[in-house]
Order: structure tokens, then sequence, then C-alpha cells
């Protein structure tokens, strides 16, 4: 069966959404969501045009007829909180300006119940704590993941051959040449390898040691200060290799080759330094440069093959 067209689909779809949206608006209006069925004002007693006065009198007269305290009839306890409800949604001039646009505007269903339900939930919670829970918590996600990266990271490189060479040579190195295998010191020497796997650098591309400092809610708190730090790193690069035309010291020079490879830092300082000097001299950052690196680098691969 072939596929609808995209204009039908979004008919198909968009139909009975609007369809429901009127039946909604029919059946449900978006002045219900203020006081039930009922009206805010003839709870009261009192017309739309009455004033804070006015409804602040009307309320307290009909507190003292349904307060629970002075009438114990179910109905009429029922009746206070309707009449309660009315009050707090008419003292106040905010809510009350909302509940007269839901009467004279009924149709506009999801306007109003989103102006509703923002006045009496949104400004409950402040958004600096909620910007702080979301930050903490996003963190706690960014901490665990990289820390899970890690911890796979290395336990595969445990596997590897090299890492078992390296682990073997560290150990000899330790104990002079001399390696004791016997099965009563099994837990021993396996203590000895976790501590001499501890003493390996192990350089991962790809996976790093969770840190602190790189976590979402600590560069956010230090973004003041890493905004000032790059504006006046780069004033001081513009001073001195813009204006004074000074050569490139060894890590700016580091810099600009890294940058105008692509190469990701952490990937950068795992290259080792005779490869760095190399593609330093070459300097890269010059355009005709890296045209002429990007065409021996071609031929080579092509002669590989």
């Amino acid at each position: 069966m072939d596929p609808l067209p995209a204009a039908l689909r979004w008919r198909t779809t968009a139909i009975p959404f609007l369809l429901a949206v009127l039946l909604l608006s029919s059946v449900y209006p978006s002045r219900a969501i203020y006081c039930d069925e009922d009206d805010c004002y003839d709870l009261l007693g009192v017309s739309q045009s009455a004033n804070a006065s006015e409804i602040k009198k009307a309320y307290y007269k009909l507190s003292l007829k349904h307060h629970p305290d002075k009438n114990p009839d179910p109905e009429s306890r029922k009746l206070f909180v309707k009449i309660a409800n009315a009050y707090e949604i008419l003292k106040d001039e905010a809510t009350r300006e909302q509940y007269d646009y839901a009467i004279a505007h009924p149709e506009e269903v999801l306007y109003n119940t989103a102006r509703y339900y923002r006045a009496y939930y949104g400004h409950k919670t402040d958004p600096r704590a909620v910007l702080v829970g979301l930050l903490i918590i996003l963190s706690g996600f960014q901490y665990l993941n990289q820390s899970t990266r890690y911890n796979q990271a290395v336990a595969m490189v445990k596997k590897t051959p090299a890492y078992k060479n390296k682990l073997r040579a560290l150990e000899l190195e330790r104990s002079g040449g001399i390696t004791n295998k016997k099965k009563s010191q099994k837990n021993t020497v396996k203590k000895v390898e976790e501590d001499l796997s501890n003493e390996l650098d192990l350089q991962i591309t790809g996976a790093e040691r969770a840190s602190v400092w790189k976590l979402l809610a600590v560069r956010f708190v230090l973004l003041p200060y890493t905004l000032g730090k790059l504006l006046l790193w780069s004033a001081c690069w513009f001073w001195r290799y813009r204006v004074k035309k000074n050569s490139y010291s060894w890590e700016d020079a580091s810099y600009l080759t890294q940058r105008s490879l692509g190469i990701p830092l952490d990937r950068w300082r795992h290259i080792d330094e005779a490869t760095k000097e190399d593609l330093v001299l070459k300097r890269l950052w010059e355009k005709s440069n890296m045209e002429s690196y990007v065409a021996e680098m071609r031929k080579e691969s092509k002669r590989r093959r």
C-alpha cells in the first residue's frame, strides 16, 4: 500500500485534533477550570462589576453563614469550599482579570487553561531554583556517564596484550626481575597487580576520568570567569600577533596547528612530541601549507592502497 501524501496525512491528524478542541470548548468551557460549573460571581452573590470592597464584604457575610465552625451541615461545608475558592480568584486583580477574559472568550480553551495553571502554579516555583535543580540533575547524569565510559574503556584496555606486557614490565622493574607465583600468595599478587595498574598512565582516546571541573553546573558558575579569561586572551593575541607582528610561540603555534587540523584537544595531547613538532613546523595554519599537506596525505593514502 502506497503511503498517504503529506497534505492528506496532515489533514487526517489535524482535523480530529481540531474537532476535539471544539468539543472540549463546548462541553467543558474554559471558565469552568476556576469555579467548576459555577460562576464565581454568583457564588459570592455579587455582579461582575463589583469592586474589591464589595467582594470582600460578600465573602465575610457568607463565611459567617457557611463556615464549618458555624454550620456543621455537610452541604454547607461543600458550599463554603466553593465560596472560599471563588473569593481567592476574585480578590486578586490578576486572576480576576483572567477569569473575566475566560468568561468573555470561552472558545479559547487552551489559552485560558494555560493562563490558569501558570497563575496558580508558575509563581509558586522560583525559576532560579528550577535552573539550579536542572543543572544539578544534568551534571549528575553527566558525571555518571563520564565515569561509566571511562571505566568501560579501562576494562577493555586491561584485556589487551599491550597492557598486560606493560604491567609485566612494571612488575619486573619493581621486584628486581623476580616474580613469585605461589598459589598461597595469589591474593597478594592480585593486590600488587592492582597497585601497579594504578601506576600505569592509561591514555585512552575518547575517554577521560570524570572531572568535577567539566560538569555543566560548574562551568555555568565559572562562566563569567571563563568569558573574562577568553576576552583577555583574545586581546593579548591581537596585540602580540596582529599589532606587534611577533612570531608565534611554540604553544600558540601548536594551538593553531591543532585547530587547523580539526583534532580534538584530548586527541592532540596524546600525539607523540616528534609528530607534533613535525606538524607545527609545517605551519599548517597558512592556507597554502594546509593545501599542500592535504594533497600530500591523499597521495600517501592512494600509495598505501
